[in-house]
């Protein structure tokens, strides 16, 4: 373990990249059992679901930043925020 201490790897850490791995092993399997369609929504640009994957990480990080640095250190209502932003980006955009 003393190779991981460069970080400080709390639980709610390895919560996080587990759940980006699991995203990322998701979009592969779907993938390979469902191939992607670019669709064209809001933004008016062909996107795939690995660019709306990323157009809502890269968003909940602003959002997260944003509520730290405006409204308060504690980010559970930030992540519901994010949550509900990235349903919005699978959905519209």
């Amino acid at each position: 373990m003393d190779h991981f201490a460069w970080m400080a790897w709390t639980w709610q850490t390895a919560l996080f990249f587990g759940g980006i791995l699991t995203l990322l092993v998701t979009l592969t399997l779907l993938a390979l059992f469902r191939p992607e369609i670019e669709r064209v929504g809001v933004l008016r640009i062909p996107t795939t679901r690995g660019d709306r994957l990323f157009i809502s990480l890269l968003g909940s990080a602003f959002i997260h930043l944003a509520w730290l640095g405006l409204i308060s250190p504690e980010v559970w209502w930030a992540s519901g925020v994010s949550l509900v932003y990235a349903a919005a980006v699978f959905r519209w955009v």
